[in-house]
């Protein structure tokens, strides 16, 4: 029996949790749906999903050996991950004071367009500062590799089962957000969403930076 089918519960358990849990990219799906419409959102999530699978890709690869064999490597992206994190999560609570447009102040610095084309750009620019999907590709894809024999196909095969799952979760999120644009877009609902995100974005964030010590 092939090592990735041996595997596959358990990685497909992972993928889920991983894809459940918000974080900068459910922001932007978010923000470009309820903004901009479904195509705009379906964009982001094409992008996302490019850098998801690059990151799955290069985790798989080695990149995760060099960061394992090199502490201080390994200690700096958990730290820089976590600070992102942290960082996103402030500015979802001081943007739920405000009365911006929804997931303005977590999505400034990316590019501001309401085309599809623009949603993909600034999807691309937030997947490769994603902590989130760089810590699946670095630390917990590797732990389903086989200790011995061909490592690249069975890297190839979760990496593609990984993204079929988190695209799917992510259209989901699309679709959903697309249908509730209006609710979604009330103050007091828009509010509570982003101080919710702000919050698991900063546990997260500490939680990164408690597994760096």
């Amino acid at each position: 029996m092939p090592h990735w089918v041996q595997v596959l519960p358990q990685f497909l358990l992972a993928c889920l949790i991983l894809a459940a849990l918000p974080g900068p990219a459910t922001a932007l799906f978010l923000q470009r749906s309820v903004r901009d419409g479904r195509a705009a959102g379906l964009a982001a999530v094409a992008g996302n999903e490019i850098g998801v699978l690059g990151w799955t890709l290069a985790g798989g690869a080695g990149l995760s050996v060099l960061l394992v064999a090199n502490e201080f490597m390994n200690t700096a992206v958990h730290i820089v991950g976590a600070l992102v994190l942290i960082w996103l999560g402030v500015q979802a609570w001081r943007g739920a004071r405000g009365d911006d447009e929804f997931g303005g102040t977590m999505t400034a610095l990316l590019p501001a367009g309401r085309t599809p084309g623009s949603a993909f750009r600034a999807s691309l620019i937030s997947i490769a500062a994603n902590p989130k999907a760089a810590v699946f590709g670095l630390t917990i894809l590797p732990q389903f590799l086989p200790s011995t024999g061909p490592v690249l196909p069975t890297v190839v095969i979760l990496a593609l089962i990984q993204l079929v799952i988190d695209t799917a979760w992510c259209v989901g999120i699309v679709l959903a957000a697309d249908r509730a644009g209006d609710w979604l877009r009330r103050t007091g609902i828009r509010q509570r969403v982003e101080r919710a995100l702000g919050a698991i974005l900063v546990a997260l964030g500490l939680g990164l930076a408690a597994d760096a010590r």
